[in-house]
C-alpha cells in the first residue's frame, strides 16, 4: 500500500495527476518556455517555489513577532537591490512577456 499525499515533503513523493485552471495567457507563456512536455515540471517547479516563499513569509512575521519590524531604510534598501538585480541586463531576453515581468 503506498504513503498517503501528507506522508511526503513538498518537492518529494511520486507524481500525480491533478486538473487545475490556468489562463490562457500563462498556459502560453510556460507552452512558449519549455513546450508541452515541459510543462507539468516547469508547474511542478513554479509550485515549490511558491511553497518556499510561503514558508519564508511565515519565518519573516514570526522574526517580526519576536525581534520588531524590519526598519523602513533597510526594507527600502533591500527593495531598491531586488529592483536593480531584477532589471540587470543579462537577465534579460528577447521575450516580450519576460522583459514585462522583469519591468514591473
Amino acid at each position: 500500500m503506498g504513503l498517503a499525499e501528507g506522508d511526503y515533503a513538498p518537492g518529494h513523493g511520486p507524481a500525480s495527476k491533478v486538473s487545475v485552471s490556468l489562463r490562457a495567457g500563462n498556459i502560453r507563456a510556460i507552452r512558449e518556455r519549455v513546450g508541452a512536455r515541459g510543462f507539468s515540471a516547469y508547474v511542478d517547479a513554479a509550485i515549490e517555489r511558491q511553497i518556499e516563499r510561503d514558508l519564508l513569509e511565515e519565518a519573516l512575521q514570526s522574526n517580526e513577532a519576536q525581534s520588531g519590524p524590519i526598519p523602513e531604510a533597510l526594507r527600502d534598501e533591500a527593495a531598491a537591490l531586488f529592483r536593480e538585480i531584477k532589471s540587470a541586463p543579462e537577465l534579460q531576453e528577447k521575450s516580450e512577456w519576460h522583459a514585462r515581468e522583469a519591468a514591473g
